[in-house]
Formats: C-alpha cells, sequence, structure tokens
C-alpha cells in the first residue's frame, strides 16, 4: 500500500458528537483532543511523515465565548503536556496561524514546545491554531512587499516557489491527501495554496470517533485514485499547469 508522505486533516464534529451524547460542546472538544494523540501513533506506526492538523480557525474567534475560552484553555494545556508526549514519541511539533492573538503564555508553550521538540526525528506534527489560509496569504504578501521595498528581493523573482516560501508551511511538503471528518464537505479556508494537488476525502464520521481503522479507510481509497498532475502521472515528472 502506497502511504502518503503528508496528511492533512480538518478535526470536525466535536461538538456535534458530544451534542448526540447528551453532553456539552466542551466534553466533545476535550474527547477530540485526546484522540489526537492516538492518531499521532497510529500515522507514525504506518510510515506517514508529516501530519498536519487544524485544531483552531480565524472564523472559530466567533462561537460563543465560553465555548472560545474554554478551547483556548484546552489547546494551550494540551501544548504544555505536548512537550512529554513529543519527547516520548520522538516528535516534532510545530504551531501555524498567526499567533499574535493568542495570549503571551499561550505563545510561551508554543516556543516552548517547538524549540524542545525541534531536534526530534520521528513524526513532523504541525497544528494550526488561530490559523486561516487568506489571512496566512496576506501576511505573505505583505513580508513581500516589504523585501520588495527594501531591495532583499526582486519583482523578477516572484513565483510560485519565492511565495511558498513567505508562508507558514514553507519548512513542509504539500499535502497528499486531505480528509475531513463528520460529513462536511468544503475547504473551511484551510491550507489553500498548498492543497493545489491534494487527493480529498470526506468522512461522515466525527473527530472523537476517527481511529486507526478510519484513517486506513482514507488511506484505502488515496489508493484507488490516480494521481495525476497536469493530466500526467506523478512518475512521469509532469509539470503544474
Amino acid at each position: 500500500m502506497n502511504i502518503p508522505r503528508h496528511v492533512a486533516i480538518i478535526l470536525d464534529g466535536n461538538g456535534r458528537w458530544a451534542k448526540s451524547k447528551g453532553m456539552p460542546r466542551n466534553y466533545g472538544h476535550t474527547v477530540g483532543a485526546k484522540n489526537v494523540e492516538d492518531i499521532c501513533r497510529v500515522a507514525y506506526e504506518i510510515g506517514i511523515q508529516y501530519l498536519t492538523l487544524y485544531a483552531f480557525s480565524t472564523e472559530n474567534w466567533n462561537r460563543p465565548q465560553s465555548e472560545v475560552d474554554a478551547l483556548m484553555k484546552l489547546l494551550e494545556n494540551y501544548l504544555k503536556n505536548c512537550v512529554k508526549i513529543a519527547d516520548k514519541n520522538n516528535m516534532r511539533v510545530r504551531v501555524i496561524g498567526e499567533i499574535g492573538r493568542l495570549s503571551e503564555a499561550f505563545q510561551m508553550s508554543i516556543r516552548n514546545l517547538e524549540e524542545a521538540s525541534a531536534g526530534n526525528t520521528g513524526l513532523n506534527l504541525t497544528i494550526a491554531i488561530n490559523y486561516g489560509s487568506r489571512d496566512e496569504m496576506v501576511r505573505a504578501m505583505r513580508r513581500m512587499a516589504e523585501d520588495c521595498v527594501s531591495g532583499r528581493l526582486s519583482v523578477d523573482e516572484i513565483g510560485e516557489e519565492s511565495f511558498s516560501a513567505y508562508l507558514d508551511t514553507r519548512e513542509l511538503p504539500d499535502p497528499d491527501l486531505l480528509i475531513r471528518t463528520s460529513g462536511e464537505q468544503r475547504l473551511s479556508n484551510y491550507l489553500l495554496w498548498q492543497l493545489a494537488y491534494t487527493e480529498l476525502y470526506f468522512t461522515e464520521v466525527p473527530w472523537p470517533d476517527f481511529h486507526r481503522e478510519q484513517l486506513m479507510d482514507a488511506i484505502r481509497a488515496y489508493n484507488q485514485r490516480e494521481r495525476r498532475f497536469g493530466g500526467l502521472e506523478k512518475e512521469e515528472e509532469a509539470p503544474h499547469v
């Protein structure tokens, strides 16, 4: 079986899953956070090298304040605990998104985690927090414009490769497979540039119920598709069009 090198996942359905069980939405987020460690372990065991998870979008600030506060607390605590998890599992962790809106303590947790795990050589886990792809591209264009004004970059040097170097994901390969849980079939402002040639897989299973077998179902579906770039097979080294 061909295992995708990089899998991106939109973690959807925590609140609806909790509601279906007569529990508050925040319970779903707690269970969903616990599921992240399990999926990371499975991903590494089966040979996935990069896993990128959509944890909190720029639009999620519009949710009820109580839910936002609970999510922020949950994510911050998870990142603090993740230092030990990353060390135990030899996992490198990165956070992408506009973290300037997060609390100073939250930002410090992110920096500590990234620094502590920088030398690890196992799974590359990326967590998108306060991330929106349009926001990412606007921030990238601003930095690119600043470099043009300062003379560090010329207009003639601007292209796909140089633009990608300004994105939050500049250290990562583009995803081979995107998975969205819980039935929605849209990208929700997630990795819009990076998903240009990515295979998309949508499942009705909510994130708290998404385990090894569901991940393998997605990979089996991925293996049934012909990866084409510009109308040619990938191995034919087709140009992007």
